[in-house]
C-alpha cells in the first residue's frame, strides 16, 4: 500500500516527517509519498541515505500554519500539503494519510475531501492508551467540542469496532465517561447517551470515571472532544512530569544513581508505555480514509510509528468493518423492539428510531 505523509505539517516540518518516512520505508518496507514543498523535502532527503527506498515526492506550494483557522485554510489554501495529500487518498493514489499539522485543519480537510462514512455525523479522534490489563480505546479526544447524545453513541460504535478489529478485543467493554458510576450522574448529554447506550447492541458496562481510564475496567471509553482532549493532554503532561521528578531525585545521590543503573530496563519499559511516540498518532474514525493525526511536536519515531498505525488500519479494513457492522446492527434492530420514542441514533445505516 502507499501512504501519503504531510511533510509540511508539525512543529518540526519538514525535518521530522521526512526522517520518519525514511525510517518507516526502511523498517516496514512502506511505499510513501511525501507531500509539500519539493525543494525543502528533497533537501531533507539528501541528509539521509534514501536511495532505493520507495519514497516519492509530490509538490504542494502552500502550508497550513498552526494558527490558521481550519475552515479558512481549507477554503483559501487549495494547494496546501494536507489538501494535496487528502486528494491523493480520495483519488486512490494513496491508501491513507499521516499528518502532524494543525489538527482542526487536518480533520476538516480530510472530511471535506474524502467524505464521511454513510450514517456518521461526527468523525472522532480515537486514542489508544495503556491500562493495567492492556491497551484501551478512548474517544473522542479532540474532534468535537460540543456533542449531542447521539454523537456519543456513534463514538461508542466506532470505538467498539476499532477495539475489536485492530486491538483484537473479542467483546469490548464500552464505558461512558462521567462523574459517577450511577446512571443518574453526569450532565444532560451523558444521561441521555447512557439511556440510549443501554438499548444499543453493544457490551455497554455503564458509566466510568476518570480513574477507570487506566485501570482496565473498560476497553472503550467514550466522551466528548472537550473532556477527552483536556484529559489526554493532562495525562501526557503528568507522565512527563513524573519522569522529570524521578530524574531529579536520582541525580541527588550516588546510591540513587547506582539504583537507577540497575533498574534502567524497568525505567525504559515504563517510558515506552507512557510515551505517545510509541502509538504514532490517533486515527480519525468515521471518514472515508485511513487518516492518522499526530502530535504537533511529534518526534521522528512518532512519525515512523504513525505509518505503522496507518498500515494496520488499512490491513484490518477498519472502515469496511465499520460499514458492515452498521448494516448488521441495522438488520438486528429491524428484528427487535424499537428504542424508546424520540430516540435518534443519528447513524443513518442504524435507522433513526421514531
Amino acid at each position: 500500500m502507499t501512504i501519503a505523509i504531510d511533510a509540511m505539517g508539525g512543529d518540526f516540518a519538514p525535518s521530522h516527517p521526512v526522517a520518519g518516512a525514511v525510517l518507516a520505508a526502511r523498517e516496514y518496507g512502506a511505499r510513501l509519498i511525501l507531500v509539500g514543498r519539493q525543494d525543502a523535502i528533497e533537501a531533507e532527503l539528501a541528509k539521509h541515505r534514501a536511495a532505493g527506498l520507495l519514497i516519492e515526492v509530490v509538490h504542494a506550494s502552500e502550508v497550513v500554519e498552526m494558527q490558521d483557522s481550519p475552515v479558512t485554510a481549507f477554503r483559501r489554501k487549495k494547494d496546501s500539503s494536507i489538501r494535496v495529500a487528502a486528494t491523493l487518498v480520495r483519488d486512490g493514489r494513496a491508501a491513507g494519510v499521516v499528518s502532524a499539522g494543525n489538527t482542526g485543519a487536518v480533520m476538516t480537510t480530510v472530511k471535506m475531501i474524502c467524505g464521511v462514512l454513510e450514517g456518521v455525523e461526527r468523525p472522532a479522534l480515537c486514542a489508544v492508551v495503556p491500562n493495567l490489563r492492556g491497551p484501551s480505546v478512548w474517544l473522542d479526544v479532540g474532534a468535537n467540542i460540543d456533542c449531542k447524545p447521539e454523537h456519543l453513541v456513534q463514538f461508542a460504535v466506532m470505538g467498539h469496532l476499532y477495539a475489536r478489529e485492530v486491538l483484537g478485543v473479542g467483546q469490548p467493554r464500552v464505558g461512558l465517561l462521567s462523574i459517577g458510576e450511577e446512571d443518574t450522574k453526569g450532565n444532560e448529554v451523558t444521561r441521555e447517551a447512557f439511556r440510549i447506550l443501554k438499548e444499543a447492541p453493544l457490551n455497554f458496562i455503564g458509566n466510568v470515571e476518570g480513574r477507570d481510564i487506566f485501570n482496565g475496567k473498560a476497553d472503550v471509553i467514550v466522551c466528548d472532544g472537550f473532556i477527552g482532549n483536556v484529559s489526554l493532554k493532562a495525562v501526557e503532561s503528568a507522565a512527563e512530569a513524573i519522569l522529570h521528578f524521578m530524574k531529579e531525585e536520582i541525580s541527588k545521590s550516588f546510591l540513587a544513581k547506582m539504583g537507577y543503573i540497575l533498574a534502567r530496563p524497568a525505567f525504559r519499559n515504563f517510558r515506552k508505555k507512557v510515551d505517545y511516540a510509541e502509538y504514532g498518532g490517533v486515527p480519525l474514525l468515521g471518514v472515508r480514509a485511513a487518516a492518522i493525526i499526530c502530535h504537533g511536536g511529534s518526534s521522528v519515531r512518532a512519525i515512523k510509528n504513525a505509518v505503522r498505525v496507518t498500515q494496520e488500519f488499512v490491513r484490518n479494513r477498519v472502515n469496511d468493518r465499520i460499514h458492515d457492522e452498521i448494516l448488521r446492527m441495522t438488520a438486528a434492530r429491524d428484528q427487535s423492539a424499537p428504542l424508546p420514542a424520540g430516540t435518534n441514533l443519528g447513524m443513518g445505516g442504524l435507522d433513526d428510531a421514531r
